[in-house]
């Protein structure tokens, strides 16, 4: 079954944050990950949001957590997770 990585985000410091950009993309590719929405614009109609919100598509939840866990997306938690305040979450799809 299909899984959604959901991930909200304040950036803290932009030039962090896109050497997490720059090497997350690739791995999320590696994974066999899409991107459904990066960064457009959003509407928070409850609750607390986030200046930036990020839909990936997996191919299922074991793929989507073995990419999370991969050491191509470890390196770039290294630089991601300073850099900004974030929620990351994986959802089964129906």
């Amino acid at each position: 079954m299909v899984a959604y990585a959901m991930v909200h985000i304040d950036v803290n410091d932009a030039e962090k944050y896109a050497k997490y950009a720059e090497l997350a993309g690739p791995a999320v590719a590696k994974y066999g990950g899409e991107f459904l929405a990066r960064g457009g614009e959003c509407f928070h109609m409850e609750g607390k949001g986030r200046s930036r919100n990020v839909i990936i598509r997996f191919k299922d939840m074991e793929t989507a957590k073995s990419f999370y866990h991969s050491p191509e997306y470890q390196e770039a938690l290294s630089y991601g997770l300073p850099a900004a305040d974030r929620e990351y979450t994986f959802v089964e799809g129906v």
